[in-house]
């Protein structure tokens, strides 16, 4: 039986993505995988709302997205500031460490955003140029939605890159890669893109190609070389590695429902089924992690109820009625559940289906 998931990621894959994914195999450099891979682009580049021409899906997860959109961008020595709010943030404050990176950490409570005071006030307190700003716009470990839009002029303004981590977001709510400033974006496709997880969809505009263009140093990373992979994914076709060929033919299938459905009714839908699950789940008295005007639509983050055994709800869910929700990461283990409604999930349905059962098994 095909089990339920509604936990972080990954999500139910549209069966139109699965079927994709089985069409035989063609070569990487095949004429018609390259039509493919035209159009695969072109799709991505409506759903960041972007004109970038780097705008391509990465081989490897969201995490290579990630690695990628730090080895290329970042030398060693280069001053940096990481957003961290949750796990993810902490990632990224580590890879930047890891390649040498001189890195400052803005940390904010579990389950709150970043204030914009505190972008500022770092930028004003660092001594020397920062290189990049780093925001997690969708935090999975927690369900905050991060807002973006003044961040990008303040990094700009301060000649700085804008790195967003758009993992769990894109698909799901807005996202404006141009309109807000963002240089560098990577994401996944195994949240709202509702595909399985292996590409990480990614884009960067010609300020952060002229500054990997600049580099004193060699990219540390032969795979994830973007001055040698954007040869490969432009006109010239210049043979890097043997492209995920399956997985490039599901991803361009779950971007095709993406843009049949309309961006602006899919946001919709996810808040609908946000609102419906919200509204559900405080009738059982459990309560939110992220307050109104920070919570994900599409990863809800939710305070397990006193004397509940939050992992044998989680287990007998799963083993007895085929349904996952997620465990808290970090400082949230044990103290809450995260429950994704993220694209082809978000169904009322399956809201319905989750609440059910959870009366049944919280008894």
């Amino acid at each position: 039986m095909e089990k339920l998931l509604m936990g972080p990621g990954p999500s139910n894959v549209d069966p139109r993505v699965l079927k994709a994914m089985s069409q035989p195999l063609v070569g990487h450099l095949d004429p018609d995988f390259l039509k493919i891979m035209d159009s695969t682009m072109e799709c991505l580049r409506q759903i960041f709302k972007t004109k970038n021409r780097l705008t391509m899906p990465v081989s490897g997860t969201g995490s290579a997205g990630m690695e990628a959109a730090c080895v290329n961008f970042i030398e060693p020595g280069d001053k940096v500031i990481v957003g961290v709010n949750g796990v993810f943030g902490a990632r990224a404050a580590d890879l930047m460490g890891r390649i040498g990176a001189e890195v400052t950490e803005i940390k904010e409570k579990w389950g709150s955003p970043i204030e914009i005071e505190k972008i500022v006030k770092a930028f004003s307190a660092a001594k020397g140029k920062i290189k990049a700003l780093l925001l997690v716009h969708a935090e999975t470990s927690t369900g905050v939605h991060q807002p973006l839009d003044e961040a990008g002029w303040i990094a700009r303004e301060e000649g700085a890159l804008f790195i967003v981590d758009t993992v769990t977001s894109l698909g799901g709510v807005d996202v404006r890669i141009d309109d807000w400033l963002i240089d560098v974006s990577y994401s996944g496709t195994q949240k709202c893109l509702s595909c399985p997880p292996g590409l990480s969809p990614f884009t960067a505009n010609e300020r952060a190609m002229d500054v990997l263009r600049k580099r004193k140093t060699k990219v540390p990373s032969w795979y994830f070389d973007f001055s040698m992979i954007e040869k490969y994914w432009g006109s010239e076709r210049v043979y890097h590695h043997t492209a995920p060929i399956s997985m490039i033919f599901g991803l361009h299938e779950g971007l095709k429902i993406i843009l049949e459905e309309g961006l602006e009714k899919r946001f919709a839908r996810h808040m609908e089924n946000h609102v419906y699950l919200r509204d559900e789940l405080e009738k059982m008295g459990i309560r939110f992690v992220v307050e109104p005007a920070y919570r994900l639509p599409n990863l809800n983050s939710v305070y397990v109820p006193a004397g509940i055994d939050e992992k044998k709800v989680r287990m007998r869910m799963l083993s007895e009625y085929n349904i996952e929700i997620g465990a808290g990461l970090g400082e949230f283990a044990g103290k809450v559940w995260r429950i994704g409604l993220m694209g082809h999930t978000s169904r009322k349905e399956n809201v319905d289906t989750l609440i059910n059962t959870l009366k049944k098994v919280m008894g």
